[in-house]
């Protein structure tokens, strides 16, 4: 029978950790064990943690600096993979969410051949109101991306929502230097895996709040995000896992990654506008209008220097 772990990273959480940690116990299905590796807090949520041990299948790890959200993660994770068997499940939380009761005994049913599920949340504020119904609804989040469009930058997935095989670790570890998030790394290794797939049903009441480390009004600049992307393709051209793509996304990942570098170089090339066309599900998979699709295909030819200067791009 697979075992079903938690991976849960905490850094000075102790206002909703206890919200959090009791939704745990009241899951239909429940975990057989919970690794939660605390972030160098310096309030009361190791405190928190230790005072669950009798209650829930916890393993602590208190570290004694801070080193990201990223970093506790990945260490969260390598503990599971120390443990686990490759046919285990796993769960990631964040410290601040809701788990809805049915959430594991969903996600299990459902996953089948895949290397990953995720599925919707109801929206909470800092006070735990529900401000949503649905984050898939509110984020405009597809329910599922091709491998093209994951390898542009695009995710549709958040960490909290998801449970994934053990197996899939041989392929996240550990997490490269230059990914932006982990569940971003995760979803992309899983889907040139054996995929990812999706269901509607809610499964955490995900809260938004001014201290969230990731959360839906996260904005970048124009800019930045096009940095952002580029250092997200080369990061992914030198990694281990680029090498089990199929031949046409390794060819697209070379095309876009000499195109987003051309961008900071040149203040236009035109022929990226036809490339842009012809992969334009990849590179605006949210958009549908002809026009829209058009007007961004024309946009593609225009280097970040000149966008920014005559287009009022910052």
């Amino acid at each position: 029978m697979p075992k079903l772990y938690i991976a849960l990273a905490t850094y000075n959480g102790e206002k909703y950790l206890p919200q959090m940690l009791d939704s745990l116990l009241q899951q239909t299905k429940l975990a057989d064990k919970v690794i939660a590796v605390d972030d160098g807090s310096t309030d009361g949520t190791v405190a928190i943690l230790e005072s669950y041990k009798d209650r829930l299948p916890l393993d602590i790890h208190p570290q004694k600096e801070n080193r990201g959200h990223r970093a506790a993660f990945g260490l969260c994770l390598e503990f599971v993979q120390k443990e686990a068997a490759p046919n285990d499940y796993i769960a990631l939380a964040d410290q601040d969410d809701i788990w809805l009761p049915k959430k594991l005994e969903i996600l299990g049913k459902n996953i089948g051949n895949a290397d990953l599920i995720f599925g919707d949340a109801e929206l909470i504020n800092a006070t735990g109101e529900k401000i949503a119904d649905s984050w898939r609804t509110c984020g405009k989040i597809l329910p599922h991306l091709p491998t093209k469009a994951l390898l542009t930058g695009f995710t549709n997935v958040t960490g909290c929502l998801t449970l994934f095989k053990t197996s899939l670790l041989q392929r996240v570890l550990p997490f490269p230097d230059g990914i932006p998030v982990h569940d971003q790394w995760i979803t992309f290794c899983a889907s040139i895996g054996n995929g990812c797939i999706s269901t509607p049903e809610k499964v955490v009441k995900y809260r938004i709040h001014e201290n969230n480390s990731i959360g839906l009004g996260e904005r970048y600049r124009w800019s930045d995000r096009v940095k952002l992307n580029l250092k997200w393709i080369q990061t992914i051209m030198r990694s281990k896992v680029f090498q089990d793509l199929r031949p046409e996304e390794k060819a697209f990942a070379v095309e876009y990654e000499h195109y987003i570098s051309s961008r900071f170089i040149k203040n236009f090339q035109m022929k990226a506008i036809p490339w842009a066309w012809k992969n334009r599900a990849a590179l605006y998979p949210q958009c549908s209008s002809f026009k829209a699709l058009l007007s961004r295909a024309l946009f593609a030819a225009v280097g970040v220097k000149f966008a920014q200067r005559f287009l009022e791009r910052t």
